[in-house]
């Protein structure tokens, strides 16, 4: 009896320690290739990847991530934002750098807690350039990025001033770059010379070797179809062409009575571009908030205040400068040539929305579809079909009475108690105003305010 229960005991120990000595440590394996199209350019897309990659390491406990990297860089506020996201994780991160992690790449590797690099592989390059040019950004782009890579090697215990020379070419480190005036790149050698690399391996199994990890699961991370889309869609080039599709909507619904194809084309490009723009971090509700007050000021013009004035052109400056803002991303990496080419995108798109316009409004009555919302039959006057008599109704003239409503310019007005279509006379005229009768032949009564 004691034997069953010692046997029952242990059989009860085990079945509650199982899971535990079954359960293996994971390791998540993060692919940044350049060659790889759907992750290796570094750009604001692709931080909402790395923000998943790190929440999902986190839930799971994770024994470490690894990032393979091979890339020529890409945007610095996608990278500041991945950086951000790296260094705030307690999880093991380590840089593979399989290759090459040039500009970018070199501060997200630099983030890492541990870098790995292949033989005759390089790091380094991190000046920032302006997008169109390929010139070296301003000097206040050129320090902000200083200091991100000075901050990032302290924080992760590196030499800070080998992280300045990378982006700085006046920072001096004698021995280090062969070619004086340029930013210090580091091969192999360089890098575990300095202690910006802390070892070398050619495999990610040499990789998890050197942490212990052999014996790991590797989990193997990629894009998945919503983060490709947001990627998509803030592309320049989509941006671009979303931003005049929403313009185009806006010309149609104001040219059509009602709410139509046009107004609902404008809020989906709209929400498309502002809803990708805050995921990936790149716009914040103020500019949506921004926007909005724009197009608010706008109605009221419209519907509210006679004619076209301040008001209605103020909303239109909010509302470009709200989509121009949307797009510069960090106040720290603002230039001017950066704003001038998200001007010139924007300009560009209003002009593509306008020619859109003039060329579909003269190409879809050539569609039979298109005519069968228009009426096409005529009614003759010899078949017995006449308008409203158009003689001249010479006793209303210098009739005075007084306005029911707002004439904006068309409204009601009372004269010797007979209620009538009443017009304005070039202006706006508000109600209970007195007025008199200028102009009267058949429906076109014409008032001036006395």
């Amino acid at each position: 009896m004691r034997s069953f229960r010692v046997r029952y005991t242990a059989w009860l120990f085990a079945l509650l320690l199982s899971p535990a000595i079954g359960q293996s440590e994971t390791v998540y394996h993060v692919k940044v290739h350049t060659i790889d199209t759907q992750s290796g350019m570094i750009d604001p897309g692709i931080s909402a990847f790395f923000e998943r990659v790190i929440k999902e390491a986190e839930t799971s406990e994770a024994a470490a991530i690894v990032f393979d990297i091979d890339t020529f860089g890409g945007r610095v506020d996608a990278a500041t934002l991945i950086r951000d996201i790296i260094v705030d994780t307690e999880l093991l991160t380590i840089a593979f750098i399989n290759k090459r992690a040039i500009s970018a790449g070199a501060l997200i590797s630099l983030a890492c807690d541990q870098i790995v690099m292949t033989s005759g592989a390089t790091i380094g390059a991190v000046t920032p350039v302006e997008g169109g040019s390929g010139d070296k950004a301003s000097d206040k782009v050129v320090s902000v990025m200083r200091a991100e890579m000075r901050s990032t090697a302290e924080r992760t215990g590196r030499d800070p001033k080998i992280a300045e020379a990378m982006v700085d070419e006046r920072v001096d480190i004698p021995g280090l770059s062969a070619e004086a005036g340029r930013p210090a790149t580091l091969t192999t050698e360089q890098a575990l010379h300095y202690q910006v690399a802390d070892e070398t391996a050619n495999t990610l199994f040499e990789v998890l070797r050197i942490y212990d990890l052999t014996d790991a699961e590797i989990v193997e991370i990629e894009l998945n179809w919503a983060e490709r889309v947001v990627r998509l869609v803030t592309h320049p080039i989509i941006t671009s062409l979303l931003l005049a599709v929403a313009m185009f909507g806006l010309i149609a619904e104001v040219r059509t009575p009602g709410w139509g194809l046009g107004g609902t084309l404008a809020l989906l490009a709209l929400a498309l571009f502002f809803g990708s723009h805050l995921i990936v971090r790149l716009a914040e509700w103020e500019e949506l908030l921004l926007f909005a007050l724009g197009a608010g000021l706008l109605v009221v013009e419209i519907v509210a205040i006679p004619g076209f004035g301040v008001v209605g052109l103020a909303g239109i400056v909010i509302m470009a400068a709200s989509l121009v803002l949307t797009q510069l991303g960090d106040f720290e990496f603002w230039s001017i040539e950066e704003i001038s080419a998200v001007v010139v995108r924007l300009a560009l798109s209003a002009i593509g929305a306008v020619v859109l316009s003039l060329a579909l409004l003269r190409a879809l009555p050539r569609f039979a579809a298109f005519n069968r919302l228009i009426l096409k039959s005529e009614t003759r006057a010899s078949e017995g079909y006449v308008s409203a008599p158009t003689q001249s109704d010479e006793f209303l003239i210098d009739q005075e009475g007084v306005t029911l409503t707002d004439l904006r310019p068309v409204g009601v007005g009372v004269f010797d108690g007979r209620r009538l279509n009443i017009i304005a006379e070039g202006e706006f005229i508000e109600q209970q105003r007195p007025v008199k009768i200028i102009e009267a032949r058949g429906n076109r009564v014409v008032v001036r305010p006395l």
